[in-house]
């Protein structure tokens, strides 16, 4: 199975002031960490979908030269646009399975990441990271789940796969940090700042 992550980046960050791509966790900026999670074994390539000041944020992202940029036009219509132009370039990189993950999902353990490839290499169709009763990231989406992501709503967005297909769904352990958003400047105080995850 080739399985290709998807950096689902291309907001505005209003709430933060600025493209959440830049916060830093620790030295790194989100973009760049979340680029260095998914480089790993079971993950084939990496692509970061930019929209919002994209020529800025892959100026100082720090990208490693590996990953695949791709740019949303389209953001401000939201989040499946990005989804959508990352499903279109997996799909001419021969992908067989995509990671969704949002930018705002900094401190996601390693081993959630690999439990997710695990469940799809096993066939899993979609597979999804849980604590705490709570549906996190990254999410998989096997080939066979493609089309329903194509036919999705914009208000929806890749949730409605889930919500409609519960037969596809397996759920896997996940961390604490696989549902912790970041969206506001309290959360980067709390989650970032605040916490010594942020130095990882």
């Amino acid at each position: 199975m080739r399985v290709v992550a998807v950096i689902l980046a291309a907001g505005e960050g209003r709430r933060v002031g600025g493209p959440k791509a830049l916060l830093r966790i620790g030295e790194p900026t989100f973009l760049g960490h979340a680029a260095r999670l998914f480089s790993r074994p079971g993950i084939a390539a990496v692509i970061a979908v930019l929209g919002h000041e994209s020529e800025r944020v892959l100026a100082e992202a720090g990208l490693p030269t590996s990953v695949v940029v791709a740019i949303n036009s389209g953001y401000r219509d939201g989040m499946l646009g990005s989804v959508l132009r990352g499903l279109e370039v997996a799909e001419t990189m021969g992908a067989s399975a995509l990671l969704l993950h949002p930018v705002d999902h900094p401190l996601v353990d390693p081993a959630t990441v690999d439990r997710v490839v695990a469940a799809l290499e096993r066939g899993a169709v979609v597979a999804v990271p849980s604590h705490a009763g709570r549906r996190g990231h990254p999410g998989g989406f096997a080939r066979p789940a493609w089309p329903a992501l194509r036919a999705a709503s914009p208000a929806r967005g890749a949730r409605a796969v889930i919500a409609d297909h519960p037969q596809w769904i397996v759920h896997v352990d996940g961390d604490p940090g696989c549902v912790t958003g970041i969206d506001t400047p309290e959360d980067y105080e709390r989650w970032i700042l605040g916490s010594s995850s942020g130095q990882r």
